[in-house]
């Protein structure tokens, strides 16, 4: 949804309880093992750079015969063939690699296919060779290698080299759940319903787990397959935090997606899992209207919304929107994280039960839609007028970072007080 946000910076390393359920290639042919040595015992959360895990094309193209230059007239077969150079040949001896469908500040995402099953997959290939990177590895794996459930993107297997890390997952197909909502005719309450139980129960699955996934947004959220019965997928975990079980829950880290952090991150309180809720709060508010709760180009002026918990039900197509369906929301994003809605309790809040039976049954998809495609735009411009400012003034991304850590520290001395009042 529009143009992309940025994450503010991640928690060092903590310790981990990882299950090694996933299966590791071996590197075939030699006596000692030179990648015997597969993501430490330890993960932090990091930036995952924002790629998208596996969207993809659901048609897939033909490979170029062996030997034959790449077509110069299929730009993303020139990609697919220039990161297929890249790749350690133990992967491309079991998947033939078909295009580049992501990009991130570490990794690539190629759609492949499976040389014997003919089954496709997408490979997310991490460079490991600086720091950030293997805490990119460690973050996803470490959630990864854990869960097994219909609404989570599954691992199915890892290779290792010295400079990289090649992790094969489930391929989505189906898009992005907002560009889905655009594409279709009708979107009704009963339809977010349908949606948010499927978030709910990936939700509850991997908080029963200690796993808090700390940047659920719509672009995390992806479908399986283009069908009308496709299921929701969760996505990305660099930023998620892994707790032992029966170990503290308490986690410190100011980390997230701007318009999705709550409110007791932003004043760097320890915080639970209940932040999880909050971000699904703020993305049932733009299923039902195509709005944000709180938004605004002045990241203070957004916090500050975000603290204050002031939102609104006002213009298009709130009036059209059920009082069962408004108790949902703000039962969630409620600032009070105690008072806040489990996921196990949101699953038995009325409205998501009935499935909306009681609401009204109006089709919302044209007011959505439009202001979906608004705030797309909107965005896009400020992006790009903001990407321009930055390069005439050549700064690096690690400096913007560093701003954003500011900002909320600034935040935080400023509203302490209040907060605590």
């Amino acid at each position: 949804m529009g143009c992309g946000t940025s994450k503010v910076l991640p928690e060092p390393p903590a310790e981990v309880q990882l299950h090694l359920v996933k299966k590791v290639e071996a590197h075939a042919g030699q006596h000692t093992d030179p990648y015997r040595h597969f993501i430490r015992d330890g993960g932090g959360a990091s930036k995952t750079g924002g790629e998208k895990t596996a969207p993809a094309s659901p048609s897939p193209q033909a490979p170029p015969p062996p030997g034959s230059p790449p077509d110069p007239a299929d730009p993303r077969r020139n990609k697919a063939a220039k990161y297929r150079a890249k790749f350690d040949p133990r992967v491309t001896a079991k998947y033939d690699i078909k295009a580049l469908i992501g990009r991130g500040s570490f990794s690539r995402v190629v759609r492949v296919e499976h040389k014997s099953t003919r089954q496709p997959y997408a490979i997310k290939m991490i460079e490991t060779r600086c720091q950030e990177g293997r805490e990119v590895c460690e973050s996803e794996l470490n959630v990864l290698r854990r869960v097994r459930h219909t609404n989570i993107i599954q691992l199915m297997e890892v290779f290792e080299t010295a400079e990289r890390v090649y992790m094969v997952m489930e391929l989505a197909t189906g898009g992005e759940l907002f560009d889905r909502i655009i594409a279709r005719g009708s979107f009704t309450e009963r339809d977010a319903t349908r949606v948010l139980q499927m978030v709910l129960d990936g939700v509850k699955y991997l908080h029963t787990l200690g796993i808090t996934h700390r940047d659920l947004k719509p672009e995390n959220l992806l479908y399986y397959h283009p069908g009308a019965d496709s299921k929701i997928m969760i996505t990305d975990f660099g930023l998620a935090s892994t707790r032992k079980k029966g170990n503290e829950c308490l986690m410190k880290t100011t980390c997230g997606t701007p318009e999705y952090i709550a409110p007791e991150i932003l004043v760097r309180k320890p915080y639970t899992n209940a932040v999880d809720m909050w971000a699904l709060g703020v993305i049932s508010y733009i299923l039902l209207s195509g709005t944000m709760p709180f938004e605004d180009e002045n990241r203070t002026r957004l916090y500050r919304q975000i603290l204050k918990g002031k939102y609104s039900f006002s213009g298009e197509p709130w009036p059209n929107v059920s009082n069962l369906a408004k108790d949902f929301i703000e039962r969630v994003l409620t600032v009070d994280p105690s008072s806040r809605l489990t996921a196990g309790q949101a699953l038995k809040h009325p409205w998501i039960v009935s499935m909306a039976a009681t609401s009204s049954m109006k089709n919302l998809h044209r007011s959505i839609s439009q202001n979906l495609l608004k705030r797309a735009s909107s965005r896009c411009h400020s992006t790009k007028s903001a990407q321009s400012t930055r390069s005439s003034r050549s700064t690096k991304s690690n400096k913007s970072r560093r701003a954003r850590e500011r900002e909320l520290r600034e935040l935080n001395r400023r509203y302490q007080q209040q907060y605590n009042g």
